[in-house]
């Protein structure tokens, strides 16, 4: 119910630019609020507490039952003349801030249309975060486990607290004060209103969909890019991060951390690679252009943002490649950033020197450390099985991409573009992902839902055990 509430600013959109999308958004509404209403009705007087098992059913449905609720727009538009997998893939795309897209013709669409892919975005980044600081510590897995003693999410027996409310407030007013502050400065920096704000949806939610086919290419201006940059740079940093900040009013709690010292250090160093090879290579002979592009493509693909103002497949040497596995790594854990986190990288290096450390000294008792804290070996074993899912899952859809006919560059990416929730890949799905069959579709936006649930989240509801009483 709450959520078809969410079409009825499409209507007004439609109305003031007076176009015909209008009545798509608000039977849609309708169905929606009905059929919410007939749901609740039954239930209306259960006051039963949320345990554990409830709260792995109520996460994974938040984004499956509303990224299909949010499909019926797109195929009710005449307009669009668009099949119910592909709706079904743009809806998906749109709520786990994927921003792989079906759609061509963008520039010609109904502002309505536009307003509402991005608006979907902007949902599901506000979804993520709740759930990545608020809701996964308490289910004990995703990133946020790490930060139990520090964040504000709420740790408490078995139960999902009231203080996820408190928690989910918090958050909420950082990320709606950063998506009014990246619109303003959109807005300022050249964009028109509607883009601006459409923009800064997509943008804060690390989403990547664009009102343009050309993305942020279309505006070819250097403040635009700039204040996407830094957006960008903010959205894929934790949320419990900026919490810290503006409630001590200092910028300590960030240098301090060690997640987000990797973080940086990883885009300067792909950015200045990158930049290197396109001056040396002749790509762009001025160097400081060089150094522009090279760092909007970094920032935008390693935060599995997603936007472009390049063709940055067609780069020579590793650099598409190495986008690409940067965003393997993607944002940091309790961000609106998707990939494995750079806090389980983190891990996994400090794992690594760990085993290396006792091959040298078998007898010694090495910790692992995050900061000064040290971290439970538990933690470290759920951190290499959710990597070892993440690779054993990858190469297995991969492989069925492959058998249904797609070329190995165009597989490895859509999958890695999907699980990573980063949106455009290399060979046919480098622009959009209109060409794939509806199987491979429906497979990718399985594989959306695997990376934006942080895989066990969605694995745990396929076992039989989870069902048993």
């Amino acid at each position: 119910m709450l959520f078809s509430i969410t079409l009825l600013p499409p209507v007004v959109i439609d109305l003031l630019y007076q176009e015909d999308a209008a009545r798509a958004f608000f039977y849609s509404y309708l169905f929606l609020i009905s059929i919410g209403f007939l749901l609740y009705l039954p239930v209306r007087n259960q006051r039963n507490d949320l345990r554990l098992r409830d709260g792995f059913v109520v996460v994974v449905l938040f984004w499956l039952v509303l990224g299909i609720a949010g499909a019926l727009p797109f195929y009710l538009y005449e307009g669009m003349e668009i099949s119910v997998v592909d709706a079904l893939f743009e809806s998906i795309s749109g709520l786990t801030t994927t921003g792989a897209t079906v759609l061509v013709g963008l520039d010609a669409m109904p502002h309505s249309i536009l307003f509402y892919r991005q608006e979907l975005q902007w949902l599901g980044g506000m979804g993520i975060i709740v759930l990545a600081v608020a809701v996964l510590p308490m289910l004990g897995i995703g990133g946020m486990q790490l930060y139990k003693a520090e964040a504000p999410g709420p740790v408490k027996d078995s139960k999902l607290t009231p203080r996820i409310a408190e928690t989910a407030k918090a958050l909420w007013y950082v990320y709606l004060g950063l998506t009014v502050a990246c619109a303003l400065a959109y807005w300022f920096a050249g964009m028109n209103l509607f883009d601006a704000v459409a923009h800064s949806f997509s943008t804060v939610s690390i989403g990547g969909f664009s009102t343009h086919d050309a993305s942020i290419g279309y505006f070819d201006n250097q403040a635009i890019e700039t204040v996407a940059i830094v957006f960008m740079f903010l959205g894929a940093i934790n949320f419990a991060l900026h919490f810290s900040v503006t409630r001590t009013k200092s910028l300590a709690p960030y240098y301090k951390d060690s997640e987000f010292r990797l973080y940086a250090s990883i885009l300067i160093i792909i950015t200045s690679l990158s930049g290197y090879v396109l001056y040396t290579q002749s790509v762009y002979p001025d160097f400081a252009y060089a150094m522009r592009e090279a760092l909007f493509q970094t920032v935008s693909i390693a935060t599995t943002s997603g936007f472009v103002t390049a063709d940055y497949s067609a780069w020579p040497v590793f650099i598409p490649v190495l986008l690409l596995f940067a965003s393997f790594v993607g944002g940091c854990a309790g961000s609106t950033g998707g990939g494995i986190k750079v806090i389980r990288l983190l891990l996994l290096i400090k794992q690594g020197q760990r085993e290396i450390l006792r091959l040298i000294h078998p007898n010694a008792q090495v910790t692992v450390k995050i900061g000064k804290q040290p971290v439970d070996n538990s933690i470290i074993d759920a951190v290499w099985g959710f990597f070892a899912a993440y690779v054993a899952l990858f190469a297995l859809m991969m492989l069925i991409l492959m058998f249904n006919g797609l070329d190995q560059i165009t597989a490895f990416s859509a999958v890695a573009a999907t699980i990573n929730n980063l949106g455009p890949g290399l060979g046919e799905v480098s622009a959009n992902y209109s060409g794939l069959s509806n199987f491979n579709k429906l497979l990718l936006c399985f594989s959306m839902l695997l990376g934006r649930l942080e895989i066990f989240t969605l694995l745990v509801l396929l076992m039989p055990a989870f069902w048993r009483k």
